[in-house]
């Protein structure tokens, strides 16, 4: 199977380093998935979307990870990036705790967009660790070789000699942690901003203002966080 075929808009860094993980049998067993999924289910987000975030943020750019379990799972909702939705889209409720955790941390008042594109164009992959969801049935596209992808991704994070941060919200995410080097990179973990859990260590974390200054202190550009 032609890697490039595959997927001809994923943005060239990515390809280089992901090419071979598209000739391996699982990848080709979760594109067979998918292709029976969309004969059956309307699957978010839409195909031209399902890699944005590698798209908008290139191997060398990444600054910042933010680890996300699956996409929104509601019509028109999902657009490629963890915790983002389109514009227009009303505010999830974790989008919602995490804004809230944003004003809380550095003051921003919460944004009228829930589109967390300027985010990813200044170098913080908004990554989920599944990249596809069948409409309202969150979870539906875990265990079927979406993690092994992402768990290539993060090994190729791993490799990178310069210093990323990573924030993993909630248990799901911070079960990527094994794949990540405390000596070259940093590690930032919370409860997920769900509303079952942000209560439970997310609200308080300060992971915006604790990045920026790991980045000013690597003499690197701050994350502009403000959306509005």
């Amino acid at each position: 199977m032609n890697s490039q075929k595959t997927n001809p808009n994923l943005e060239e860094s990515w390809l280089r380093e992901l090419k071979s993980e598209f000739d391996k049998s699982y990848f080709i067993r979760l594109k067979q998935f998918l292709l029976e999924e969309k004969k059956q289910f309307a699957v978010y987000p839409e195909g031209k979307n399902i890699f944005s975030a590698l798209n908008h943020t290139p191997v060398q750019r990444v600054k910042v990870v933010i680890l996300g379990q699956d996409p929104y799972h509601g019509k028109g909702q999902a657009n490629g990036f963890c915790f983002s939705v389109n514009p227009g889209v009303q505010l999830p409720p974790s989008l919602k705790n995490i804004f809230k955790e944003l004003e809380s941390d550095l003051g921003i008042p919460p944004a009228s967009t829930g589109d967390l594109t300027k985010w990813a164009d200044q170098g913080v992959l908004l990554l989920n660790a599944t990249l596809t969801v069948r409409h309202a049935t969150p979870g539906s596209h875990q265990k079927k070789g979406w993690e092994e992808f992402t768990n290539a991704i993060i090994d190729v994070l791993n490799a990178q000699n310069h210093r990323i941060i990573f924030l993993l919200w909630g248990k799901y995410a911070q079960m990527k942690a094994e794949r990540i080097s405390t000596e070259k990179h940093i590690l930032l973990k919370a409860a997920h901003p769900s509303p079952f859990s942000a209560y439970n260590g997310f609200f308080g974390c300060k992971h915006f203002s604790k990045t920026n200054q790991l980045l000013s202190e690597a003499q690197d550009t701050e994350i502009e966080w403000n959306l509005n």
